[in-house]
């Protein structure tokens, strides 16, 4: 295997620091800092904030919750960041304006209450379009099986392959469009220079190059876990609601079942993601060949979702890396 392409083999710990693509920048979060460094036609912009972490002995860092809050924490984070680094592209500055409807809306409701707004929106929007293409849509295109296949077990495998097929061809799809390369590259930066800092190694232009792409601990082995757990959790819990209620399993294969279903299904989601975070905290922490087998999908769809960096990108990630290292040495441990 080329050196490239060798993960995590120079790895001699584990850190929590994780990040984002952004529009010609890179969005870090360490224990202590988030920050978020864009090149711009003046350099490095670098915008560096105190992150907001729940007490030590809040709920929020519960097993289970912690997932569920962790999720919308780096969606909200990701959008602000994602909105900042727009900002601050040049292009868009010169040819965009804000339309009348925003110019109104800042007006009457305030800069501050307006980008609240759009954030909170832009988050809906994001989290809905995802609940609607790779979960909604297949829950859909699996009610037209009801007739063929009796087994609880089958329609939710079903509707699993389709969600997977989905999540895959959209992956690929994105990943072929030429606007996309660049934010996959700086996706590919981030993971190397993380790399690089778990390998102990200085960080530098040469020795991030070095790194692979891929990294165990990403966001897209995440999602990917989601979509594999959601066929055993959706199989169950379906399974036990049908077996409380009888009156509802004699209604199999009408519009009420199908539309309750995915009620049901949807109501489940959060305890897919928490149950996914928790995975995925434990395959990140451990290295054998099991943890090993269960993160090899999502190394493989990192394939689509990074690219190589050029030196530019490697030297705005490990600013931006550099921003975020907490003050006590190894505090950011995973």
């Amino acid at each position: 295997m080329a050196k490239s392409e060798t993960c995590n083999s120079c790895e001699k710990f584990k850190t929590m620091i994780g990040g984002q693509a952004l529009i010609e920048g890179i969005l870090m979060r360490g224990p202590e800092k988030d920050c978020v460094v864009c090149r711009t036609s003046d350099g490095l912009n670098i915008e560096v904030k105190d992150r907001k972490v729940p007490a030590q002995k809040s709920a929020l860092k519960w097993p289970l919750l912690r997932g569920v809050y962790g999720f919308f924490d780096a969606q909200i984070t990701g959008v602000k960041a994602l909105m900042h680094s727009a900002d601050l592209c040049e292009d868009e500055q010169q040819q965009q304006q804000p339309g009348k409807l925003d110019q109104w809306l800042e007006k009457k409701l305030g800069n501050e209450k307006f980008q609240k707004i759009l954030v909170g929106t832009a988050v809906a929007a994001g989290v809905g379009l995802s609940i609607l293409l790779f979960f909604l849509l297949p829950m859909v295109i699996g009610g037209f099986f009801y007739r063929w296949v009796k087994s609880n077990l089958g329609i939710n495998l079903i509707e699993g392959i389709i969600r997977m097929a989905i999540f895959m061809v959209y992956m690929i799809a994105i990943s072929r469009m030429g606007e996309m390369k660049r934010l996959f590259s700086y996706h590919g930066a981030e993971h190397k220079t993380i790399s690089c800092y778990e390998a102990m190694l200085p960080l530098t232009v040469e020795n991030v190059r070095a790194q692979s792409r891929l990294h165990p601990r990403c966001g897209t082995s995440f999602l990917l876990v989601v979509m594999i757990l959601s066929i055993l959790v959706f199989s169950i819990a379906s399974s036990i609601l049908l077996a409380a209620v009888p009156a509802l399993a004699a209604m199999r294969g009408r519009f009420l079942y199908k539309l309750i279903m995915i009620a049901f299904k949807l109501l489940l989601l959060p305890i897919v993601v928490a149950i996914a975070y928790e995975m995925n905290r434990w395959v990140g922490r451990n290295d054998n060949p099991l943890t090993r087998i269960l993160r090899a999908p999502g190394m493989w769809m990192q394939r689509f979702t990074t690219q190589e960096p050029d030196d530019s990108m490697i030297e705005v990630a490990i600013e931006a890396v550099k921003q975020v290292l907490p003050e006590k040495e190894g505090s950011d441990r995973w």
